[in-house]
């Protein structure tokens, strides 16, 4: 039980921490000339998010451990900072360009598009596995997958430049 409640307490620091980063980030981005786009589907995902955190407080706070889910969960932590590292000043969870800006291709960013989606997608669906909640796992990798295909498209449709900005 002490350790599931450790586990979700680390999480939850940890995407706080995440949160002060990207607001740091975008601010410095914004007044770099950065745009915005996508931003009227950003509260879908912060209510996805912090619903999924909610509900593994609820429901795994006192389940015992899958050590071996949790160990994929600590290596997924470690390609998520291989993720925000390669990005540098650039990570953020929102959506901002920023003109004449090229886009990263070190890191993961070399085999993939979009590897911090592919990252969060696998963390939803493992997290809950290492308390044994299957059908909590299924679910919001369902809901999450529905979210990143809004956020993909808007995405991709900023990076190539025909993404309407938003204030």
């Amino acid at each position: 039980m002490i350790a599931s409640i450790v586990i979700l307490v680390l999480v939850t620091v940890q995407r706080l921490g995440e949160l002060v980063l990207a607001r740091r980030n975008t601010t410095r981005l914004l007044a770099n000339g950065g745009l915005e786009t996508g931003a009227g589907h950003y509260p879908l995902i912060v209510g996805l998010h912090a619903a999924w955190l909610i509900g593994l407080f609820v429901l795994a706070w006192d389940q015992p451990v899958n050590w071996i889910w949790m160990g994929v969960f600590v290596l997924l932590q470690l390609a998520r900072i291989w993720v925000i590292a390669s990005l540098g000043g650039r990570w953020t969870t929102r959506i901002i360009t920023v003109p004449g800006e090229t886009l990263v291709r070190r890191g993961p960013y070399r085999f993939l598009s979009h590897p911090n989606y592919v990252v969060v997608a696998l963390e939803i669906g493992v997290l809950p596995l290492a308390f044994d909640l299957v059908a909590y796992a299924v679910v919001f990798s369902i809901l999450n997958a529905a979210v990143l295909t809004i956020r993909i498209r808007a995405e991709s449709r900023a990076l190539a430049g025909t993404g309407t900005p938003e204030v």
